[in-house]
């Protein structure tokens, strides 16, 4: 009956989470810049009648809504930050949508589950740390259960996302004409070029399951001059945090490579604290699993569903101080994969929309299955 009813609840709200989702995606706003988005999701949260807290914590683009007063807390988490460039290519107004659709189902049944339903406002998902901010300042703490469902190409519920670093990386170098006077030039683009080679080489003694990459963001003004400032965006990727400890120093070294082979001044600094590997609660896990078949969805288990595992989350941080779950819903876009841009034309549209109602339903139906467990305990 109760999962009857939150059923109910998802499909009325049909309309109006696929506005919202829509309204997201056509506004693309990136890191800490989601003032469009975080509003409209309050509003609709508002409008459900949550009690809701704007600029939360202190930060403008975050936000909570409560509902209940119940001892079992369920909190489920909304991102709605897009990538630069690209976009909703990683379909963050998918999971704003299914965050808002999950506990106006909830809400309702708030007290019969003896539940309080909590919706976190998560910003600056890709790179900024957004909800390792929120830790810091208090947010999570005492949930019993934190969740969110984050789109791919197919379902995948075996998710155990890396660490990550975000590095903002800066050389300085001297300014001078290129073919008059290059004698004279500290060269900022050569420094990149010495740190790009060193950590392709580096690459071959790294563990496997570790990633290095990011991009040059600037690499010079003009072709007859030597670039004297360049700027770039560098990650790393290990298993665990402890194991991104050890390879973190290393990528490091070749940036210092640069430095000393150019002359260049070197400058990095953390755009973020590292991302925490996720360590997802198996219980909470498999009563989605088990939610999402019941409504027709297949899991895959190979191919790019396991590739899926490679990525990284802040949510990673909230899975080591709560229990976590971050499922994948599918929204059947291959040959299409997140951050690319034909990843974000199939973040709106039919399979869209009904990956929004699905992954909606079933969170609401796991946060039931485990207040029921908890309340038999």
């Amino acid at each position: 009956m109760l999962k009857s009813s939150a059923a109910t609840v998802v499909q009325a709200s049909r309309a109006r989470l696929v506005e919202l989702s829509e309204r997201i995606h056509a506004n693309p706003e990136t890191a800490w810049q989601e003032h469009l988005a975080s509003q409209w999701v309050a509003d609709a949260l508002a409008d459900s009648g949550f009690n809701v807290t704007r600029q939360y914590l202190g930060l403008e683009t975050a936000l909570l809504a409560t509902s209940g007063n119940g001892d079992f807390r369920v909190g489920i988490c909304a991102e709605y930050d897009a990538l630069p460039g690209l976009g909703h290519a990683c379909g963050h107004n998918i999971i704003a949508a299914v965050a808002v659709g999950a506990a106006t189902a909830l809400a309702p049944l708030a007290a019969e589950l003896n539940a309080t339903i909590e919706v976190y406002g998560t910003p600056a998902e890709e790179g900024g740390g957004g909800k390792i901010e929120l830790l810091k300042r208090g947010a999570f703490k005492g949930l019993d259960l934190a969740m969110m469902a984050h789109p791919a190409p197919l379902d995948a519920a075996g998710e155990e996302s890396v660490a990550v670093s975000h590095s903002h990386v800066a050389y300085k170098g001297k300014a001078a004409h290129a073919a008059a006077f290059p004698e004279h030039g500290v060269n900022a683009a050569d420094a990149f070029t010495v740190a790009q080679v060193s950590i392709g080489l580096l690459r071959q003694h790294l563990p496997a399951g570790t990633r290095v990459h990011g991009v040059v963001t600037s690499g010079g003004e003009a072709p007859n001059a030597i670039p004297e400032h360049t700027e770039g965006r560098w990650y790393v990727r290990a298993p665990t945090l402890a194991e991104l400890g050890e390879v973190d120093p290393k990528v490091r070294r070749c940036f210092e490579a640069g430095a000393v082979a150019t002359g260049c001044e070197l400058d990095i600094t953390a755009e973020s604290e590292p991302y925490a590997e996720l360590r997802p609660d198996q219980a909470a896990l498999a009563s989605y699993v088990r939610n999402a078949q019941a409504l027709g969805r297949h899991f895959a288990t190979k191919g790019s569903a396991v590739q899926m595992n490679r990525v990284s989350t802040d949510m990673g941080n909230v899975s080591h101080v709560v229990p976590t779950i971050h499922p994948y819903i599918g929204i059947d876009s291959l040959p299409a994969l997140n951050h690319q841009r034909e990843f974000a034309t199939h973040c709106v549209g039919p399979a869209a929309e009904l990956a929004i109602l699905d992954a909606a339903t079933a969170l609401a139906w796991t946060a039931i299955d485990m207040a029921i467990e908890r309340r038999r305990n």
